[in-house]
C-alpha cells in the first residue's frame, strides 16, 4: 500500500461571519503576527510524515503568496471552487494522485492543531488502514430549536455518542474522490467524512480520533479574541 500523506487546505472562502476588519478573507487574519492561514500550514508541517501540503484558495487571491512564503513542502493552487466540497474536489484532481495516496484535508480556520492530535490520527489510520478524523465528545446539554419558534426549545437531544467533528479529516485518495463526486450537490455533505459516510464503499465508515480543544474552528469574531489570549498565554515561543 502507498503510505504518502499529502495535507490539503481548502482556503477558497471569505469568511464572512468572522467579520474580518479590513476586508480580506479570514484565513489571512492576522494571529500573533502571522496570518492564519500560515499557522494552520506550519502545523501540518510540524508531522515529518506530510509529504507536502497543497493549498487551494479562489482563483486571483492577492494574500496567498506572501502569506505563505518561505514554507518548506508547501504549494498552492489557483482551484477554489464554489463550496468547500468543490474545493476539495478541484484539488484533488489538481493533484492527480494515485487512487491509495493518504490524503488530509484541514481547515484553514483550524490554527491551533496540536501535533499529538495530528500525530494520533494518522498512527490510527495507517494502523488499522481506514480512513478517520478527529473530532471531540460532546460535553453539553444539547437542545433541538423549535421549528415553528426558533428561540424556544423543542426538545432535549440525548448526547451521548454524539462527536463534534474536527479536522484533519484523513481517507485515501481514490476513495474520497469518488464520495465527493457520487455527492456532488448534496446539501447533506458538510465534511468530508459525510461525503464517505454517504457516497464511499461498504465498510468505509470513518475512525473517529479524539481530537483537541485546541483545535476549535474559528468562526465567529470572539474565537479569534479567544485564540489570541491563549497565543498570548503560551509566550513567545508557545503554541495554544
Amino acid at each position: 500500500m502507498n503510505d504518502t500523506l499529502i495535507a490539503l487546505v481548502p482556503a477558497g472562502g471569505i469568511g464572512a461571519r468572522a467579520g474580518t476588519p479590513d476586508g480580506r478573507p479570514k484565513q489571512y487574519r492576522d494571529l500573533g503576527g502571522e496570518p492564519m492561514l500560515r499557522r494552520t500550514v506550519r502545523a501540518l508541517l510540524a508531522d515529518p510524515r506530510i509529504a507536502e501540503v497543497r493549498v487551494a484558495v479562489a482563483p486571483g487571491d492577492g494574500w496567498v503568496d506572501a502569506a505563505l512564503a518561505g514554507l518548506p513542502r508547501t504549494v498552492w493552487r489557483p482551484c477554489g471552487g464554489a463550496t468547500r466540497a468543490d474545493t476539495v474536489r478541484a484539488a484533488l484532481r489538481d493533484a492527480a494522485l494515485p487512487v491509495d495516496t493518504w490524503v488530509l484535508v484541514h481547515d484553514a480556520a483550524r490554527p491551533g492543531l496540536p501535533a499529538d492530535a495530528l500525530g494520533r490520527l494518522i498512527d490510527a489510520c495507517c494502523t488499522q488502514d481506514r480512513g478517520g478524523l478527529l473530532a471531540v465528545p460532546v460535553a453539553d446539554t444539547v437542545k433541538q430549536a423549535s421549528g415553528a419558534d426558533p428561540a424556544c426549545v423543542a426538545c432535549t437531544v440525548p448526547r451521548d455518542g454524539l462527536w463534534l467533528a474536527q479536522t484533519p479529516q484523513m481517507f485515501r485518495a481514490g476513495v474520497l474522490q469518488t464520495a465527493l463526486d457520487a455527492c456532488a450537490g448534496d446539501a447533506r455533505v458538510t465534511d468530508e467524512a459525510s461525503a464517505v459516510e454517504l457516497g464511499g464503499p461498504p465498510g468505509s465508515a470513518p475512525l473517529l480520533v479524539r481530537g483537541a480543544r485546541a483545535n476549535d474552528k474559528l468562526t465567529w469574531p470572539e474565537d479569534f479574541d479567544w485564540f489570541t489570549g491563549q497565543l498570548a498565554a503560551a509566550g513567545p515561543s508557545g503554541r495554544p
